[in-house]
């Protein structure tokens, strides 16, 4: 049955009538939604894994701001556009490593959610066993 469901979702909707009778001047864009299961199947999965993407990407940005950042002091151009430059992308790379640390620890608090859920649905099962 799921694999019905799944074979319904990817197929693309049918042109309306409304559209086999415009105008040919006119032309209509149809933006088709996508539902969970395409998006996995797009993603790979990973598309609850923003902190895993953000980290290496921030790390290389801050590397990058650090460096451009003291050439352009090494060369004493305080307030020229590479300095500021510099600055952006070391405001950037710490942006990025921050989201990802929320990210995380977002994550975190969701699994543990999950894990207490479910003990107390065991729990409350074996007691139901029991009585």
């Amino acid at each position: 049955m799921s694999e019905q469901m799944n074979k319904d979702a990817m197929r693309t909707p049918a042109p309306s009538a409304k559209a086999k009778n415009a105008d040919p001047t006119e032309s209509a864009v149809s933006i088709p939604l996508v539902n969970e299961v395409q998006l996995t199947a797009a993603t790979g999965g990973a598309e609850l894994s923003c902190y895993r993407c953000t980290i290496p990407f921030g790390v290389v940005v801050l590397i990058a701001g650090i460096v451009v950042t003291a050439v352009a002091y090494s060369f004493n151009s305080h307030g020229s556009t590479i300095s500021y430059f510099g600055l952006v992308l070391l405001s950037a790379g710490l942006v990025l490593l921050a989201s990802s640390a929320v990210c995380w620890k977002v994550r975190l608090e969701r699994k543990k959610e999950r894990r207490r859920e479910s003990q107390t649905v065991l729990v409350a099962n074996q007691r139901s066993i029991f009585t």
